[in-house]
């Protein structure tokens, strides 16, 4: 087979369409299930009316307000996640351990030592600093089945048809074609895969990284009654995902053995928002709460490579590899929208529901160097308005306190496409004295989805079922 030379320059527009950043990736980036202190995931999350943990300084920062001293608190945190997937009968699982920080941060709150008591005004004004993280990407994922339908050379052959070897793309077919794993059938630009039969598939996936968002927040507390706040969210990315793809002959219909295909990509950047919070309380016993997050600005960069290597029968072995790439881009994630209602019922404890909605559609990738069209109608074709319920309850039996939670995270992808409704179920307990408390919770998750190792046309979906367990332990100190 003929070799072929290519420059950068041209594998950096062929990189784009179909290796690097897609709907996928602003899905992934806008997708948040925050964790944050024990305390606030053994409630589900529903703190929007609550206020007084400082996990709220990511969701509804008016909820520093109610602070009234100065607090420390940090929450280590052990992750186990666990998926199962189905390919063509056959199942497999594996898991992924991590341990990462919930959250840490301190708050303070300053008295306005206002002079007139009888007259309704600002009581206290309170400064916040921590870190929260809003999304984790720790997972490994196996994938094996026999197919007797169709190989991932198929597709690389349909992409090839009509066009000559120079012309190939360098992070594609470029790849199979200088493995030797499809050949010419005359000269005009029609080829045949070397992969023929019944083949073993398999495909071994590692993430990790997630997204920690420090945080910078201001609040107010005006006659006990009605609290507002505002945070600025710095929120820090890192995605890693190492991927092995291998195809095994399992017949003798041809002298093709196997190959495999390695990708390696790493996406790391910053971004910026704003989100503005109110907290009232009509009466003792009710609190209402409302926030408003603006879309987050991430400036992204992402390195990214692949090689493919392949064996026969006959004993030959065949390389190919692509140059490690660069690319960088920006993501705008959709805005949120937050409405909180709360009850506390004396001493004895509280009840509490969030409703959080948000859009997908509304993400957008950019570029100076790519516009993104095809990207971005992806998106808005895809994806659909996500509805978020969260609901939480506390007994107190002081100094020991008793919490239950479950959230429901609606479905991003519109009907017929896929459905990855996720539900969350948390139990935790406490311990509250005057100058320190410790707070330790259970989070159990799942959700479902379709995934396809190449074109939906030419192969049936895997299966897959994802299950996290969470431990997550708050130590916390006031002044």
């Amino acid at each position: 087979m003929k070799r072929i030379n290519v420059s950068i320059a041209l594998m950096v527009l062929f990189i784009i369409s179909t290796y690097g950043q897609n709907e996928m990736d602003a899905l992934r980036f806008s997708h948040h299930f925050q964790s944050g202190s024990a305390r606030y995931m053994g409630l589900g999350g529903a703190f929007g009316a609550l206020g007084g943990d400082l996990s709220t300084l990511s969701s509804n920062p008016a909820g520093l307000g109610v602070f009234r001293g100065t607090e420390f608190s940090f929450t280590p945190s052990i992750h186990t996640a666990k998926a199962e997937a189905t390919h063509y009968g056959k199942k497999v699982e594996d898991l992924k351990y991590n341990f990462h920080l919930g959250h840490i941060g301190f708050a303070s709150a300053y008295k306005t030592n206002r002079s007139n008591k009888d007259i309704p005004g600002w009581e206290y004004i309170n400064f916040g600093f921590g870190v929260n993280r809003i999304a984790n990407f720790h997972n490994r994922i196996l994938i094996e089945g026999n197919n007797h339908e169709s190989s991932l050379i198929d597709e690389y052959v349909f992409h090839a048809m009509g066009k000559m070897p120079e012309d190939f793309n360098p992070f594609y077919e470029a790849l199979a074609w200088e493995a030797y794993l499809f050949d010419p059938i005359d000269t005009s630009g029609n080829y045949e895969s070397v992969v023929l039969g019944n083949i073993r598939q398999s495909k071994a996936i590692t993430t990790t990284g997630g997204i920690n968002e420090m945080v910078i927040s201001l609040a107010g507390n005006y006659d006990d009654k009605f609290y507002i706040g505002g945070t600025l969210g710095v929120p820090f990315l890192r995605y890693d995902m190492q991927s092995t793809y291998r195809e095994v002959n399992i017949d003798t219909l041809s002298d093709f053995e196997s190959y495999s295909l390695n990708d390696d990509i790493s996406t790391s950047g910053t971004g910026i928002n704003f989100k503005l919070g109110i907290i009232y309380r009509p009466v003792d016993f009710v609190r209402i709460g409302a926030a408003v997050h603006t879309p987050t600005f991430f400036s992204l960069s992402e390195s990214y490579s692949r090689k493919m290597n392949s064996y026969f029968q006959n004993g030959s072995n065949h390389s190919a590899s692509t140059p490690d790439g660069k690319f960088d881009y920006e993501l705008t994630t959709p805005m949120r929208i937050l409405g909180s209602l709360a009850f506390i019922i004396g001493e004895y404890g509280l009840i509490s529901a969030d409703y959080e909605f948000v859009d997908y559609t509304e993400a957008r990738l950019r570029s100076n160097s790519y516009k993104f069209f095809d990207e971005n109608d992806a998106i808005q074709n895809s994806f659909r308005a996500q509805n978020n319920i969260r609901v939480g309850g506390e007994l107190r039996l002081n100094p020991i306190n008793i919490r239950a939670g479950y959230a429901l995270y609606g479905n991003p992808y519109k009907s017929g496409i896929n459905n990855t409704e996720r539900t969350a179920l948390s139990f935790g307990i406490g311990l509250r004295e005057k100058n320190y408390f410790f707070d330790i919770t259970y989070l159990h998750s799942n959700y479902n989805q379709k995934y396809y190792l190449y074109n939906p046309a030419l192969i049936e979906p895997t299966k897959q079922t994802f299950t996290t367990n969470t431990v997550l332990m708050t130590l916390g100190f006031r002044l």
